[in-house]
């Protein structure tokens, strides 16, 4: 059987079948049923936050947090061209104008230090990544921000359950960390079913400001409020389906964390002496969501791809190419350290239920490789 970069995880059936019988006995379907709202508040007590709010995707949640942080067609947002195409696809279907900003050679995200000759009166807002679930800089994030009157969004695709803990008085504090998701104006996570939480397909949009949730509620409900329409929206409500996919999945949030922990540091123990990884925040948690590896050149990860791919396993160059690299995104300020790890970044095979048979083959093809290179 082919081993592909990610497997979706599936939890006990009859468990989510019980939810399947909820479901039709009530004949609450969607529009903010039970199952959606005990979700938002289950994720809200997991991850350590007040608001949340269950969405039909993570794309659709960056979109409705632009509208949230007002922005408006031409603005101009400091982004990231290390990501997902959809961070900045959707900066481009709402009408604003992504401002590429290059990356750190060792953490990949955002570079902070290179932000500040980026900022010009069209500046609105700084849209960073917590890339692979590593956090960005967010202290120094929030300082430009504060300085130029900046919104501050974060697509947090990657980064569900990462804490980050700071300096306190408060020992359990510390011990426990504050989520990541409780820094900047708005964050969003994607739910999608490649992540290590999700719902199938589904999004949350987080805020410290219950006012961005009550607002979005209406945005995501064709801007309704009390059945009449108040304001412009448009359909992005999620399924009662989707919820019980997530709340089953939540219930094993736990086993998913402490296998993906166990193939995550098998990696890195066989492999960290011979290839780049990232460089993790060292104040923040690991939540095991991607194991990348730097090649020194792009030509090796040709030659690695076409080796385990003979192998029938599929690992997948995550994020390539650089996106200030794209046709359809215009930038006046290319990236060279983006572009450069873009082409040489390869993401192994990571999900519960790895056979360790795999692994094993996947480092010895690799460590095989770059020995006889050498």
């Amino acid at each position: 059987m082919p081993i592909q970069v990610n497997k979706p995880y599936l939890p006990d059936i009859k468990k989510y079948q019980k939810y399947l019988e909820t479901i039709w006995n009530n004949h609450h379907l969607t529009n903010f049923g039970p199952l959606s709202c005990a979700l938002e508040e289950r994720l809200c007590d997991y991850l350590g936050i007040d608001h949340a709010l269950f969405v039909a995707n993570g794309t659709i949640a960056l979109q409705i947090a632009y509208k949230l942080a007002g922005l408006q067609r031409d603005d101009a947002i400091i982004t990231t061209p290390f990501s997902f195409v959809a961070t900045t696809s959707t900066l481009l279907w709402e009408g604003l104008k992504p401002v590429f900003c290059d990356i750190s050679p060792t953490s990949f995200c955002i570079d902070t230090h290179k932000i500040p000759t980026l900022i010009t009166e069209k500046t609105k807002a700084i849209l960073g990544v917590h890339v692979f679930g590593n956090p960005c800089e967010v202290q120094a994030l929030q300082a430009l921000a504060d300085k130029h009157n900046l919104k501050v969004i974060y697509d947090a695709a990657h980064a569900f359950g990462v804490r980050l803990i700071e300096k306190t008085s408060n020992a359990q504090t510390a011990q426990k960390g504050t989520s990541i998701f409780n820094y900047g104006d708005i964050s969003t996570l994607s739910l999608h079913a490649t992540k290590l939480f999700h719902s199938i397909e589904g999004g949350l949009i987080i805020a410290k400001d219950p006012a961005y949730i009550t607002e979005a509620k209406k945005l995501i409900n064709f801007g309704l409020a009390n059945a009449l329409p108040t304001t412009i929206g448009i359909n992005a409500k999620n399924s009662e389906f989707h919820a019980a996919m997530g709340l089953c999945v939540l219930d094993d949030i736990d086993t998913i964390l402490q296998e993906r922990q166990r193939i995550w540091e098998y990696y890195y123990k066989h492999l960290k002496d011979d290839f780049t990884t990232q460089t993790l925040h060292q104040n923040a948690s690991n939540n095991y969501h991607y194991f990348p590896i730097v090649f020194p050149s792009q030509e090796e990860l040709s030659k690695a791809l076409t080796q385990l791919n003979a192998l029938k396993i599929f690992p997948r160059r995550y994020f390539y190419p650089s996106l200030d690299d794209l046709s359809f995104a215009p930038t006046p300020y290319a990236c060279p350290i983006s572009r450069d790890i873009a082409s040489k970044i390869l993401c192994l095979p990571l999900y519960v239920g790895l056979p360790q048979v795999a692994q094993d083959s996947i480092i010895h093809t690799l460590k095989t490789l770059k020995h006889a290179e050498a």
